[in-house]
């Protein structure tokens, strides 16, 4: 397939991209001036107006962490894609920076698409994304053009980039439309590329390349191809080695399936992003070690990507508001990220997420209540009004300490008798989010698997993020995480500890509120 990679970038300027990121920088302000903050998030980076979707570039360059993200900068829903971008220098305190990409280019007339950021041998930043355009240059009708684009910064400080043109082109004949979101590293000497493809034949796909200078690149071979065939599309896709504590190294290949359909507790979003673990070598497709796991188990989490800062692989995600109603749609912005998360192999031979450890610099002050007892359908208020805080729960599972058939927290309880519910439902032996009695927005529940072995220790740990219209939820360690937006009704929001249906024993409650990132 080398016959359709261009010799050199191709750069087809059709707009003035300047003054297409100031028309993009006057479209978000005139929406972050009529802004709702009843559910804009303190603590979670989100655009100052206007819709987002997938975290892009992540990257810690010269000194400073920087997160771009798809951003539709003239409206509250998915539009034509542009690149919003903030930073920060301790990952505690962001600052807002400019529009970094607007489409200027034919190959991406209709959307700046996501992509990735590395380093290279000279120690300069490249940044690698899709250009989109419809294939009728009308609309979706007739599909997708999607090329894969090169940029780069125009100093150190990624302030602004310089637009190097397509690098690879789009083997039509080859491809169901879709052909996009970069993600590059290096392996034994060489650069590798992958991204997600459907195939001719609907298959959802990864592809390989390979290059010697990070600008000519050349087609490898299929990396992976996912083994259902209701999965037409895999979108974001991660690839990266992981050690664990004895030194055993294994790959993890990420990806957001697009057609699984849901079965028992699994996929229950409308797309569904996961990971499989397994081993490669250069030359050699992927070969996974286990079957399809989610990333997070909540309603809303979606196209996550990772980066390597030179110690930690870290991600972010995207909570996605997959069903409507999506009510933070007329509060002039909509969607944010997850907190930064450290990825790690763990002793079970599973990937672990957990909140990296920058992210306890946010808590204002701290109340330890030390061990609760709640008795059969008792409730108690560890706070009356709370929009950010962060909760540590240890519980005791031992028989004589914890008879609830459902045990847990209430957030978001507002007067009108609305709340999402987090707890362990000890029938299912699942920890859960439901949102029966949300006060707006998309309901339902989700569930996350505590394993046999975890239940045989007799204890189980919660930490739980409530900013003003989210959770995160992270149980045992970051064994599993779910992410879901939260609509909190009107009112003081409360916090509250709920035993249902028998006793409960919390050998451990903490309550930290946290103060803002600064993005508000």
């Amino acid at each position: 397939m080398s016959s359709f990679i261009p010799s050199e970038p191709v750069i087809h300027s059709i707009r003035d991209h300047a003054t297409e990121l100031q028309r993009a920088e006057q479209g978000v302000a005139a929406l972050a001036a009529q802004r709702n903050n009843r559910w804009y998030p303190k603590f979670h980076i989100a655009s100052n107006g206007g819709w987002i979707n997938d975290p892009n570039g992540l990257c810690f360059y010269e000194g400073r962490w920087h997160v771009f993200y798809q951003l539709h900068p003239y409206g509250t829903q998915w539009g034509p894609m542009h690149w919003g971008h903030v930073s920060s220098t301790d990952m505690i305190h962001w600052q807002r920076e400019k529009i970094a990409f607007a489409p200027s280019l034919e190959e991406e007339k209709d959307g700046v698409f996501s992509g990735s950021a590395v380093i290279g041998d000279d120690g300069k930043l490249r940044v690698y994304y899709t250009g989109h355009r419809w294939a009728n240059g009308v609309d979706n009708t007739g599909g997708d053009w999607q090329v894969q684009m090169l940029a780069t910064p125009d100093d150190d400080q990624l302030t602004s980039f310089t637009k190097q043109g397509m690098i690879i082109d789009c083997p039509t004949d080859e491809v169901n439309h879709h052909f996009r979101d970069p993600k590059v590293w290096k392996t034994d000497g060489k650069w590798y590329m992958t991204f997600g493809v459907s195939s001719k034949k609907k298959r959802g796909q990864m592809w390989l390349f390979s290059s010697d200078n990070m600008v000519h690149w050349t087609y490898e071979r299929v990396l992976f191809e996912h083994p259902d065939p209701d999965v037409f599309m895999l979108e974001c896709p991660d690839f990266f080695p992981l050690t664990d504590a004895e030194g055993n190294e294994k790959w993890v290949i990420g990806f957001s399936a697009m057609g699984a359909k849901a079965h028992g507790f699994m996929n229950r979003n409308v797309n569904n992003a996961g990971y499989m673990i397994g081993t490669w070598k250069p030359g050699e497709a992927f070969h996974p070690e286990t079957e399809f796991r989610l990333w997070d188990w909540g309603h809303n989490y979606y196209a996550p990507q990772s980066f390597n800062d030179g110690s930690r692989q870290i991600v972010y995600g995207w909570m996605s508001p997959f069903a409507q109603p999506i009510p933070m749609e007329e509060d002039g912005w909509c969607g944010n990220l997850t907190l930064p998360r450290e990825i790690t192999l763990g002793t079970d031979g599973d990937v672990h997420t957990y909140p990296v450890r920058e992210v306890e610099g946010l808590r204002a002050d701290s109340r330890v209540y030390g061990a609760v007892k709640l008795g059969a359908n008792e409730t108690t208020t560890l706070a009356d009004d709370a929009e950010a805080v962060e909760l540590e729960l240890e519980l005791d599972l031992t028989a004589e300490a914890t008879s609830a058939e459902r045990t847990g927290v209430r957030v978001h309880a507002t007067p009108d008798g609305s709340y999402t519910s987090i707890a362990y439902d000890a029938q299912l032996q699942r920890v859960v989010i439901d949102r029966q009695n949300a006060a707006t927005g998309d309901r339902g529940y989700r569930a996350a698997p505590v394993s046999d072995a975890e239940l045989a220790t007799g204890k189980l740990s919660l930490r739980i993020f409530v900013d003003r219209g989210c959770v995160e939820v992270y149980v045992n360690g970051g064994k599993q995480a779910m992410s879901s937006y939260s609509y909190a009704g009107e009112g003081p929001r409360a916090i509250q500890l709920v035993s249902e249906s028998g006793s409960t024993t919390w050998s451990d409650v903490r309550l930290h509120h946290l103060n803002s990132i600064g993005l508000e």
